[in-house]
């Protein structure tokens, strides 16, 4: 499989190039030159298959022309080791809750996958180079990437990785989970916010003496290898509540709608992937907090990122998403249709909302009222987009991105309840913090690499 350029003017990469570089030369994000629709086979099947031999149909779609499949299938089973159940919250509202990785996060099976897959380049001699035998991971994060991302290569021979997240504006939770870690992780603790953070990553991916002095590559939602994965959740999803409520594939792609908390779109990207590799999907909501940019683009057609504002939803809290190229390049063809066009096509398949601190905590509050169930400040989003935004007839499926106990105090706080702390979590909380303090201007940030 090549893999081209969302800006066209870089030249084609093979997989191995496009996860180890991240980012093209152009500065645009990889996108596959195909995606293979799926057999009718696999989705007849799909209802009756463990989460591990789906996502190997998917994977293998992805990447089974670059990797051998036996590879493949141990990359896929390494990678899932917990399974994502959906869980129903109310009549016709479901939560699948990603949460059950190593991390509690939904970023841990994209982390862990692009971990082992560039242990499996190096392990071929297809990943270092004759001047860098170490690959360095620079990784921008809002709150979950960071802590996926840190535990999913940790321990990793022959990579490295820096965390940079934004001073203050993570969870102490959070945090624990990337700056305790040691060995092969360093974190990195920028005087900004997130997007401070990700324009540190972009510009060390362009500079050309950091390039020449040590190999780097990303694991945000911008590498393929972290973003792609995440479409192994849909899949999976959608087999399982069509096991629960026996549904052939035609009465899902009629009634289901996939409503994603959105901060950086990788997630959501990943899903509008899987929905034109044939999964039974009527339609997706992205749910955004205050940070409205792609919101206000589905109301009116343009795009105009906005500095980041700080919520109770942290992961999302995004001003400039880096995969609204990727959305854009997906429906306008690569650029073949235009921007009237390709505004129609987005808008016919996804609708948007955005709430304030306020609207989510009052809906965790009515959400636990009336069921029990606990939100966390993110999929407070997607419950509330699917109640507002569900018509009759659609089953709503929403995704819990984060264990509440991650944001323990905001949710003990706005609930009056004691969230009890998974032992996973605990454990991280008692190590020692090690963070390297830093600046959001790239001159230091630069130099700071130059000397490791």
């Amino acid at each position: 499989m090549k893999y081209y350029s969302t800006n066209h003017q870089a030249p084609e990469a093979d997989l191995q190039k496009a996860v180890v570089k991240g980012l093209a030369e152009d500065r645009g994000l990889y996108m596959p030159e195909e995606i293979h629709k799926l057999p009718k086979a696999f989705f007849d099947d799909m209802p009756t298959m463990r989460f591990q031999d789906i996502a190997y149909n998917v994977a293998s779609a992805f990447f089974g022309e670059d990797v051998d499949l036996d590879g493949l299938q141990d990359l896929v089973n390494d990678t899932l080791q917990f399974d994502c159940p959906i869980v129903k919250v109310k009549e016709n509202i479901y939560s699948l809750e990603l949460f059950h990785g190593p991390t509690l996060a939904f970023k841990d099976v994209g982390a862990r996958f692009m971990a082992r897959l560039l242990q499996y380049f190096l392990r071929n001699g297809r990943g270092g180079t004759a001047t860098h035998s170490t690959v360095n991971v620079l990784v921008a994060t809002s709150g979950d990437t960071g802590s996926a991302v840190a535990n999913g290569f940790l321990g990793v021979e022959g990579i490295h990785v820096y965390v940079l997240y934004p001073k203050g504006k993570v969870s102490p939770i959070q945090e624990c989970q990337f700056t305790t870690l040691g060995k092969n992780i360093t974190a990195i603790e920028v005087d900004g916010v997130f997007d401070d953070c990700q324009a540190l990553v972009k510009a060390a991916f362009m500079d050309e003496e950091l390039n020449r002095h040590m190999m780097l590559t990303s694991a945000n939602s911008i590498n393929v290898a972290r973003f792609l994965p995440q479409a192994f959740y849909y899949f999976n999803a959608v087999a399982r509540l069509r096991e629960k409520l026996n549904m052939n594939s035609e009465q899902a792609a009629a009634a289901i709608v996939m409503c994603v908390p959105s901060g950086n779109f990788g997630n959501i990207c990943a899903a509008l992937f899987g929905h034109q590799m044939g999964l039974p999907v009527k339609r997706f909501i992205a749910a955004n907090n205050a940070n409205d940019i792609f919101y206000n683009y589905l109301q009116t057609g343009r795009y105009e990122p906005k500095p980041s504002k700080q919520t109770l939803a942290n992961a999302m809290d995004v001003g400039d998403p880096s995969n609204f190229a990727r959305i854009i390049d997906l429906y306008s063809e690569s650029g073949q249709l235009s921007a009237e066009e390709t505004y129609k096509r987005i808008t016919s398949l996804i609708s948007g909302a955005t709430y304030s601190d306020e609207q989510i905590k009052e809906t965790m509050r009515e959400c636990y009222k009336e069921t029990g169930y606990i939100l966390d400040p993110h999929g407070a989003c997607g419950y509330r987009a699917l109640e507002e935004q569900l018509q009759p007839g659609e089953i709503g499926i929403f995704c819990e991105t984060a264990h509440p106990a991650k944001f323990k105090e905001k949710v003990d706080d706005i609930l009056g309840i004691d969230v009890e702390i998974p032992e996973r979590l605990a454990a991280f909380m008692k190590g020692e913090k090690q963070s390297v303090p830093m600046t959001k201007d790239f001159a230091d940030f630069k130099a700071y690499l130059l000397k490791q």
